[in-house]
């Protein structure tokens, strides 16, 4: 067992290391001795795992597409909309997310894997339950609008890498849906979608390091006061 959870870790930081060369040179670029330096795993642990520097990016493009959960409970139209605003904080924070997205771009350029025919089936089936729940027009083909969802969303995080490192990326999102909502959508079911999303994916994460950071300073402060205490009661035994 300790030997598979050793093989398991190994493999996780081949991928992660393997993310951040991707997400910083591209594919042609990265260099497997430059993986290896930031994984600190020898070569033969690399190949054991991996056949190749393109299984290395298959991975990560299996990955990126695991970012997004879109949930069939509830709204569909709303559910691909959060989906959305997941990737796009993903790409903000996560190089696993940008390296995936990268590797995709350029592999239909370099004739390489990618990962759009899943991203496109996923939302095509979101777009069908809409249908089926009534918060699609039954005019509206729903794979010819997952291609354009899709296209439309490749393009905006690109404009917006460009134009601010992704920082204005869930804004952007918001306007695409303000644009497609429109000619998809009951305008009755128009008013309820948040294009925004539900949650704010960044005030949650900032939460959710203030809560992390208090329970660390408690539990850095806790045997302190454990040592004030035994000496108190010290004290208190001595006087008695």
């Amino acid at each position: 067992m300790a030997k598979q959870a050793r093989a398991v870790q190994t493999r996780r930081s081949i991928v992660e290391a393997a993310a951040s060369v991707f997400d910083d040179y591209g594919y042609e670029r990265a260099a497997i001795s430059e993986i290896l330096r930031r994984a600190k795993v020898t070569k033969g642990a690399l190949y054991f795992h991996f056949a190749s520097k393109e299984a290395i990016a298959q991975a990560i493009m299996d990955e990126q597409t695991a970012t997004v959960d879109l949930v069939e409970d509830g709204s569909p139209l709303q559910s691909l909309v959060d989906g959305g605003q997941q990737f796009a904080f993903a790409l903000r924070h996560d190089s696993m997310a940008r390296a995936g997205t990268r590797l995709s771009i350029e592999g239909v350029f370099l004739g390489g894997p990618h990962p759009w025919s899943d991203w496109i089936a996923a939302t095509c089936r979101m777009l069908e339950l809409g249908k089926e729940r009534g918060e699609v027009l039954p005019q509206v083909d729903p794979l010819v609008s997952a291609e354009v969802i899709v296209a439309s969303f490749t393009g905006i995080q690109l404009i917006s890498e460009a134009n601010s490192g992704r920082a204005d990326l869930r804004e952007r999102v918001a306007q695409m849906w303000r644009h497609i909502l429109p000619s998809i959508a009951h305008p009755g079911v128009i008013v309820h979608i948040k294009p925004e999303g539900r949650v704010d994916l960044a005030a949650q994460a900032l939460e959710r390091e203030r809560l992390e950071a208090e329970e660390s300073a408690a539990g850095a402060a806790a045997p302190v006061g454990a040592v004030v205490g035994e000496a108190v009661g010290a004290s208190v035994g001595a006087a008695g």
